[in-house]
């Protein structure tokens, strides 16, 4: 099986219109402090820029889905996991935030889902036979997957943490490990695959 064209072109432009679209955001939201703020207070129902954010939550959705749909390399366990992160991720987005001062339990839960999802899909993914791409064999995958549990732990310790000046930037890091972490395993697995033909 192999990782077709719309998985790698998906799990490549995903990632960057996710960072360009919060970047744009917040800029165009004077006073906002992506440092400080939550990725999902731009998307909340009293944003500003509210539309630009949830189009841009909808399409790495989507790109979320066509990598769960064309890298056939994944075993299927891996790719149910990333497809449903996806569906986390229209999730929160129909659910979104009310104001930036409050939250809702299904926007948490959905948001949630989707980070965990993001953080474990490796262990999902890992191939023990002759052939597997070496970075979907059992020490690559449970390295990945400490990794983005690492970061994860990590923001959501900013995330409980009333004094922190740094959740919003903490929350962008893990998003973008998050999203490229999935390009670097498919662009990898797929350089292997071509070379050996």
């Amino acid at each position: 099986m192999k990782i077709k064209t719309p998985a790698l072109v998906a799990t490549t432009i995903g990632p960057i219109v996710t960072f360009v679209g919060y970047t744009l955001g917040a800029w165009l939201w004077p006073g906002f402090d992506g440092k400080v703020h939550a990725i999902s207070d731009l998307a909340a129902n009293d944003s500003p820029v509210q539309l630009l954010m949830s189009i841009v939550f909808l399409f790495g959705a989507a790109c979320d889905i066509v990598v769960a749909i064309y890298a056939q390399a994944l075993p299927k366990p891996a790719r149910i996991v990333i497809f449903i992160a996806g569906l986390a991720t229209i999730g929160l987005t129909v659910f979104a935030t009310p104001t930036q001062d409050t939250s809702s339990l299904p926007h948490r839960i959905f948001a949630i889902t989707s980070f965990v999802l993001f953080s474990i899909w490796p262990l999902f993914a890992i191939r023990k036979d002759k052939d597997a791409p070496p970075m979907l064999r059992p020490k690559a995958a449970w390295l990945g997957t400490l990794f983005l549990v690492a970061v994860s732990v990590w923001f959501l310790s900013l995330w409980l943490d009333k004094h922190s000046t740094i959740m919003g930037l903490g929350e962008r890091i893990g998003v973008g490990v998050q999203g490229l972490y999935p390009a670097l395993v498919l662009w990898h697995t797929w350089l292997w695959q071509r070379k050996r033909g």
